[in-house]
């Protein structure tokens, strides 16, 4: 079944109840995001798969798993706070510490994340004033969930937030999010911070299901670089007012998640295109996400992209190294202009070259295009999103 699923202002604070604010100096920014919790309130998180975990990692993901809820997240950017050993984890600690005693909530309903350098320590000094000053504007209005969004940005180059309001027939349910990342994305998740409130009512169990399933169809879906961070974390947090379809909060869940996705593909580090790859024809639906995200990570693939260049042997060899079940003689491959205005062309047809190449020239030409894969061995299809490569992005992370 669907449900009525429309886009509202506010990003993160649309919510009822949920407040918001940001500062941003310099390189170093601090957000906090607190909300007026029910007693049946949860919450759910999903956290980076690199084996080396950033303290605030360590430290929210610990205080998920045995409290269930959050009131508030503080997040900095600027240091990662990643590698830093136990003094980074005191560190952590005291961030939580300092945003309870502000707000008079307990310590452990208080989740951190934090972006930037790796192996350096927290400037506590910095931090206590910006904690300071951020907790005494928070604010339910708009401003608050985009001066949040700003303050966690690192190479980012717009903040990413989002809003909807969806009907299951009986009542309307509010989802918002705000997400930073723009390089060092690579599924399972990327150098990426999310964070999405909702006043839906959903036990525990279910809210840490409906957050697995929306982050492996969208963030779990992005590729910049195919570099895996040590920060990335996305959280979800249920107040617990209204009560909730399940069904009708995945589906606004999943639409939240993949467009804070698609705004951090689109934001990628020297990103010049958007890039969507959609395969279908899958013998599995893990098949049709592999092969897709084979061709949106491939260097090669995203270069040709960047020069407009419509070389589909490029393409072919990403999938065939993604491993997955296929017939050569009948994959298909054809681009599109995302917008319309340059239509699609063919590159290959059932195993066989058919490239147009003026057309195919001209349909790369857009800010953002689309990749059609069809491995004509089964009815499974999937998407996944990314940019092409520059120079740009060399000049950022040297």
């Amino acid at each position: 079944m669907k449900f009525r699923i429309e886009r509202v202002e506010g990003g993160i604070c649309a919510v009822g109840g949920v407040r918001a604010y940001g500062v941003k100096e310099g390189k170093n920014g601090l957000a906090i995001v607190a909300g007026d919790l029910e007693e049946n309130a949860s919450a759910a998180g999903v956290f980076t798969a690199n084996k080396v975990k950033a303290a605030p990692v360590k430290l929210t993901q610990a205080r998920i798993e045995k409290c269930g809820r959050l009131a508030a997240i503080v997040a900095n950017s600027g240091c990662a706070n990643a590698f830093t050993g136990k003094e980074g984890l005191k560190n952590a600690e005291l961030m939580a510490e300092l945003v309870a005693r502000r707000l008079g909530i307990p310590e452990e309903e208080v989740g951190v994340a934090s972006t930037g350098v790796i192996g350096k320590q927290l400037d506590m000094r910095l931090i206590e004033r910006q904690i300071k000053e951020v907790s005494e504007k928070l604010t339910s209005n708009a401003e608050g969930s985009v001066a949040a969004a700003r303050a966690i940005m690192t190479t980012d180059t717009f903040p990413k937030e989002t809003a909807i309001r969806i009907y299951d027939g009986e009542s309307e349910l509010r989802i918002g999010g705000i997400a930073k990342g723009a390089g060092m994305i690579f599924p399972h998740l990327a150098t990426m911070l999310a964070f999405v409130w909702t006043d839906a009512r959903l036990h525990k169990r279910e809210l840490k299901d409906c957050l697995k399933s929306a982050v492996d169809r969208s963030f779990n879906m992005i590729v910049v670089d195919g570099d895996m961070s040590t920060n990335d974390m996305v959280l979800l947090v249920a107040t617990g007012v209204k009560e909730a379809s399940v069904e009708a909060f995945q589906q606004g869940l999943n639409y939240v998640c993949e467009t804070l996705a698609k705004m951090i593909a689109r934001d990628g580090e020297g990103a010049t295109k958007f890039v969507e790859v959609h395969v279908r024809g899958a013998a599995s639906y893990e098949d049709a996400r592999t092969a897709a995200r084979a061709v949106v990570r491939s260097p090669l693939v995203k270069s040709s992209i960047h020069g407009e260049s419509p070389n589909f042997g490029r393409i072919v060899a990403a999938v065939g190294a993604a491993g997955v079940e296929l017939d050569e003689s009948r994959i298909s491959i054809a681009l599109e202009d995302i917008s319309g205005v340059f239509g699609s062309v063919k590159l290959v047809s059932n195993g066989s070259p058919t490239v147009d190449v003026d057309h195919a020239r001209r349909v790369m030409q857009t800010r953002e295009l689309r990749i059609v894969v069809d491995l004509g061995v089964g009815a499974y299809e999937a998407t996944a999103w990314g940019c092409d490569l520059s120079p740009e992005y060399v000049r950022l992370n040297l």
